[in-house]
C-alpha cells in the first residue's frame, strides 16, 4: 500500500516525540486495534468505556507500525516499542486531521449535515464526484468528536474532492468539527424532531445544525432544503454568518435545483430535475422519494464544486443502500421467498417516514403482505409517546398490512393501530424475534427498523440465519 503520512509529518503536526524502532511512514489510521491494518499508525485514544492504551500491544501484534500514545503513559511500553508521544491522544488525532485539511487546500471539500440522510448522501457524493476525479470521503458514520478527526486524517493528499459527513446530538457540536473540515459547500439535508430529549424544539435543532455555516471557507456555499419548514431560518442563521451564497434544492417553484419529474421503482427511481439551470435527466440506483430529493442536494454540490454534471448524474446509478439503511436481500423460505429490508441502523421520525413509504413501494408476491417491524425511536423527550403513535398515519398511507411493535415507547403506536394491521408487540425486541420469524411467507415483503439502541439488529441477522440469503431480486410482483 502506499505510504498515506511520513512519520517527520505526522510528528511534525502533532508535536510528537519519537521513540523506539520506528518505520518511514504508516499506510493508514487506526483506533481500533482489532482492526489495525499493516503498518498503520494505532491511536491509543481514552474512550468512555475503554483506554486504547490498553491495547496497544495487540495493535504491534496485529500489524501496526506505530502507536500513538500519551506521554504520562510511555512508561508502560518496552523501550523498543515503536510510539509517536503526545501530551493528549485525542489532541494529537485533531492535529494530524488540521495538518491533513491544510495538505488538500488545493480540492475541493464538501460538508454534509441534517437531521437525516447525512450518510446516504455523504456516499452520493462519493460516487458523483468521484466519477470526474480523485474522491475520498468518510466512511460509514464517522461524524462526532473522533469521527471527523479520524475520517480527516485518512484523507489522501492528491484528493480532488473530499466528503465529510459532520453530525451532533448537542448543541455546540458542529463547532469544533466544521471549523477543521472548512467546507467550501456546505449541505444541511433536512432538519425533523431528532434529538429533541436534548433540545425541547425542532428550531433549537436547526441553530445547532446551522453551527456548520461557521466553518464555510470564504466565498463558500451553503446548501440548503427549500422544501423544509427550518428553511428561512437557516438561510437567515447562514446570511448572519456571512456565508457568501445560499442555494436551495427541493420541489419548491423558487428552488434553485427544481425537482421537476420523477417515478418511484420499487428498486430505483427515474428522474427529471433542473439542477441550477441545467435539465439534467438521470436514474437513482436505490428506492425511496427521500433519496431522490437528497440527490438534488448531491449534483448542485457536484456542480458548485466544479465537477461535470452529467458525470456525476449518470454515477448515481451505482448507488446502493448500505446495510442497516435500506439494504435489500430475499430470504429463501422452505416454500418461496421473501424480501428483507435492513433499516435497523437508527430511527427517527423523519427516517421512520420515509422507511414506511419505501415499504409501501416494495414489490410482493401474489399472497404476499408488507410487513413492518418497528422498535423505538429514541432521543424523543416528552414528545415520544405521540411522535410513535403518529406513524399510524403514513403506515396507513402506504398499505402496510402487518405491524410488528417492540419497546415502551412503540406501545403507543401498537395501540393506534386498528387491530387488522396488528401484528404482534413485545416489550424488547428479542421477544419479537420468534413472532416475526414465524410470520414470514412466500411473497412477503418485511422492513426492520428502530433506533440503534432498541436492538433491532438481531432480528435482521435472526431472520438471515433462519432463511439464507441472497441478492435482492423484487421480481415477485
Amino acid at each position: 500500500m502506499s505510504m498515506l503520512w511520513t512519520l517527520d509529518d505526522m510528528a511534525k503536526a502533532m508535536r510528537a516525540t519519537k521513540s523506539g524502532a520506528l518505520p518511514d511512514g504508516v499506510t493508514g489510521i487506526s483506533i481500533d486495534s482489532r482492526t489495525a491494518g499493516k503498518g498503520e499508525a494505532f491511536f491509543a485514544i481514552q474512550g468512555d468505556n475503554r483506554d486504547g492504551h490498553a491495547f496497544v500491544g495487540m495493535a504491534l501484534t496485529g500489524g501496526a507500525s506505530v502507536a500513538v500514545v500519551a506521554r504520562s503513559r510511555t512508561v508502560q511500553f518496552a523501550p523498543d516499542a515503536p510510539l509517536l508521544e503526545v501530551d493528549d491522544v485525542l489532541e494529537g488525532l485533531r492535529d494530524l486531521a488540521r495538518a491533513a485539511r491544510a495538505r488538500i487546500s488545493h480540492a475541493k471539500v464538501i460538508g454534509v449535515t441534517g437531521s437525516v440522510g447525512k450518510t446516504g448522501t455523504k456516499e452520493a457524493l462519493r460516487l458523483a464526484l468521484g466519477a470526474d476525479g480523485e474522491t475520498y470521503a468518510s466512511v460509514a458514520s464517522y461524524n462526532n468528536h473522533w469521527g471527523v478527526p479520524l475520517s480527516l486524517s485518512r484523507c489522501p493528499a492528491d484528493v480532488k474532492y473530499a466528503v465529510f459527513e459532520i453530525g451532533m446530538n448537542h448543541p455546540g457540536e458542529i463547532v469544533p468539527l466544521v471549523a477543521m473540515v472548512r467546507p467550501h459547500v456546505a449541505i444541511i439535508t433536512t432538519v425533523e424532531p431528532v434529538h429533541l430529549e436534548y433540545f425541547g424544539s425542532v428550531e433549537k435543532i436547526a441553530d445547532a445544525k446551522a453551527e456548520i455555516f461557521t466553518g464555510i471557507e470564504p466565498g463558500g456555499v451553503a446548501v440548503l432544503n427549500r422544501d423544509n419548514n427550518q428553511y428561512k431560518r437557516l438561510a437567515a442563521a447562514a446570511k448572519a454568518a456571512k456565508v457568501a451564497r445560499v442555494v436551495t434544492f427541493g420541489e419548491d417553484a423558487k428552488a434553485d435545483s427544481r425537482l421537476t419529474r420523477f417515478s418511484l421503482q420499487p428498486d430505483s427511481s427515474t428522474i427529471e430535475a433542473d439542477i441550477l439551470g441545467e435539465h439534467v435527466t438521470y436514474k437513482l440506483g436505490a428506492p425511496g422519494k427521500h433519496l431522490v430529493l437528497n440527490s438534488l442536494a448531491v449534483l448542485t454540490a457536484a456542480a458548485l464544486a466544479g465537477a461535470d454534471l452529467a458525470l456525476a448524474a449518470l454515477a448515481l446509478d451505482r448507488l446502493a443502500a448500505p446495510t442497516g439503511r435500506g439494504a435489500r436481500a430475499t430470504l429463501k423460505l422452505p416454500v418461496g421467498s421473501a424480501l428483507l429490508i435492513d433499516e435497523s441502523y437508527n430511527a427517527n421520525p423523519a427516517s421512520m417516514r420515509a422507511a414506511i413509504a419505501l415499504l409501501g413501494h416494495a414489490a410482493i408476491g401474489p399472497r404476499g403482505r408488507r410487513i413492518a417491524v418497528l422498535g423505538d425511536m429514541l432521543e424523543l423527550g416528552d414528545q415520544g409517546n405521540k411522535l410513535h403513535a403518529a406513524l399510524a398515519a403514513p403506515i396507513e398511507a402506504a398499505g402496510i398490512d402487518l405491524v410488528y411493535c417492540s419497546g415502551p415507547q412503540m406501545r403507543a403506536l401498537w395501540e393506534a393501530l386498528p387491530s387488522g394491521r396488528r401484528g404482534g408487540y413485545a416489550e424488547t425486541a428479542a421477544a419479537l424475534e420468534s413472532p416475526v420469524l414465524e410470520a414470514i411467507r412466500d411473497g412477503d415483503a418485511v422492513m426492520v427498523k428502530g433506533s440503534l439502541g432498541s436492538k433491532m439488529g438481531p432480528i435482521v441477522k435472526a431472520l438471515e440465519r433462519q432463511f439464507p440469503k441472497q441478492p435482492a431480486l423484487e421480481a415477485q410482483s
